[in-house]
């Protein structure tokens, strides 16, 4: 059975991947002086952003408070 921990290793391993994916095309885009579609790469860097937001969301989830 799992629990919300559980469930939520999976939504970050799961955004990590994407997230590892989409620095390699944008890495590969910007460095082709062929292909120059700006917008597509500023989309693909808009939805990087997003993703590391949302998993620093999940990371601080997953991270118990720890009182000093």
């Amino acid at each position: 059975m799992l629990t919300d921990r559980d469930s939520l290793l999976g939504q970050l391993h799961e955004l990590r991947s994407e997230h590892r994916d989409l620095d390699t095309v944008i890495s590969r885009m910007a460095s082709e002086a062929s292909f120059m579609d700006q917008l597509y790469l500023q989309r693909l860097k808009k939805r990087k952003l997003l993703l590391k937001d949302r998993i620093t969301k999940l990371e601080s989830m997953l991270i118990p408070d720890n009182i000093a």
